[in-house]
């Protein structure tokens, strides 16, 4: 059984900066795609981050280019986010993702089959 759990979520200032955390267990996931999402009250869940677990091939959102950068630890079988100079518009559950490692690295919804319960981040002004 699939289990991803995140963690790391909490209250932070503008210009701040937070580390979400992915553990990943139940299948081994060199096949996998890895992303994060995130859903802010009254819209719709959209992409933020991929990670191709076999290469540690990258992809991002426009709006967090430069700012989160994605990575993975093979030991701990988890996927880090690491967000800096966040910003109010940042606030929303992020929710991690797993699915198949097509080509390129998928960003949409649908390509996700797992998905962990969600962290909150809010970032105030």
């Amino acid at each position: 059984q699939v289990q991803l759990v995140e963690s790391g979520g909490g209250l932070v200032q503008a210009g701040g900066s937070l580390r979400l955390s992915c553990a990943a267990s139940g299948r081994t996931f060199s096949r996998y795609a890895m992303a994060w999402f995130r859903q802010a009250p009254g819209k719709e869940r959209e992409f933020v981050a991929a990670i191709r677990w076999s290469s540690g091939s990258t992809t991002y959102a426009d709006s967090v280019k430069g700012r989160f950068p994605i990575s993975r630890d093979n030991a701990k079988n988890t996927v880090l986010l690491q967000m800096n100079s966040l910003k109010p518009e940042d606030t929303a559950v992020y929710y991690c993702a797993a699915g198949q490692s097509t080509w390129p690295l998928p960003t949409s919804r649908d390509s996700y089959t797992y998905w962990g319960q969600g962290t909150q981040v809010t970032v105030l002004s």
